[in-house]
């Protein structure tokens, strides 16, 4: 058994507040950024260069702190399930997406993942499909019907309901992961295995680069270097160390309620940075699918106890 992590100091509740909001903008910046990066390298060679650089920097951090030790063997499966489900399928296939789709519609699409997450919940950890995640579910998929309406797509780009199925596909990946790690029995802090989970991602995205681009081709500018260091550093590595003090200091409704910002700074950074523009459709999306998850965090006050979980 790894030992106990040391208490760390808690924020209080306005510090963590807000640290969560800087949280929410810089993982919103992170999707025109992804898109920017792809004029300078390929899809899957710019998730293995992003992870290397997050890797990197996290590893620097847990040798200041302290932190950079083995994994127990009880946690060795949390480490290689959220690196292939989140770190490599979700990175690789949304990366892919953002060829074809807008970085605005790329985050709106990806952020469908709690939807998916409670029948999947329901399914394989006993969760109570409630009448409230039911309604959720449905303004959520009301909303992705509104983002695909023939009359919002631009159908003559060929590649436009590839891109929008693949990042379906990396939503249900990181709903997958999301659900194991409500199974897992852990042993050490989720920070502890973060580096890990970055090494091995690292790792897997390379082979898989190496594998279906070849060798990397990047066209290295003052510009792509930016793009670069903010995607691994800022969105990645400092951004994960924030929420895991977050974490520590708000409840974990609030974490998630405050994480429903990620979606509407994507879609505000994309235009502002990208030029890209939205009509009513996406707007609408928009407030469905964030309403709609909000809709189904949100604890319920009264009703009948969820079952209880076969996996114990």
């Amino acid at each position: 058994m790894a030992s106990e992590p040391a208490p760390s100091a808690k924020l209080s509740p306005a510090m963590a507040f807000g640290l969560l909001l800087v949280i929410a903008l810089s993982w919103g910046m992170s999707w025109p950024v992804n898109k920017a990066v792809l004029s300078y390298v390929s899809p899957l060679w710019a998730v293995a260069t992003r992870l290397w650089v997050a890797t990197a920097v996290l590893g620097i951090i847990c040798l200041a702190v302290g932190k950079l030790r083995l994994p127990p063997r009880e946690d060795l499966p949390m480490v290689v399930s959220l690196a292939v489900l989140h770190m490599g399928l979700f990175a690789c296939l949304t990366s892919l997406g953002l060829v074809y789709v807008s970085a605005g519609r790329t985050v709106l699409v990806a952020y469908t993942t709690p939807l998916w997450v409670f029948p999947l919940a329901w399914l394989f950890a006993g969760e109570a499909l409630t009448g409230q995640r039911l309604i959720a579910i449905v303004c959520g998929m009301l909303g992705l019907a509104l983002l695909v309406n023939p009359l919002a797509i631009q159908w003559s780009d060929s590649g436009v309901l590839t891109g929008h199925a693949l990042i379906l596909l990396a939503a249900v990946c990181w709903a997958v992961s999301i659900v194991y790690t409500r199974l897992h029995k852990w042993v050490s802090s989720p920070f502890d295995l973060l580096f890990w989970q970055l090494l091995l991602g690292s790792v897997l995205t390379s082979a898989a680069a190496f594998i279906f681009e070849g060798w990397p081709v990047i066209r290295v500018t003052p510009h792509f270097i930016l793009l670069l260091l903010y995607g691994g550093t800022i969105s990645t590595s400092l951004a994960y160390w924030a929420l895991n003090t977050v974490n520590r200091s708000l409840p974990a409704t609030t974490t998630a309620l405050g994480l429903l910002a990620v979606p509407v700074f994507g879609v505000v950074s994309s235009m502002i940075t990208l030029g890209e523009t939205f009509d009513m459709f996406t707007i609408a999306a928009l407030l469905l699918i964030v309403g709609g998850i909000a809709l189904g965090t949100v604890p319920r006050r009264e009703g009948l106890p969820p079952r209880k979980s076969p996996v114990r």
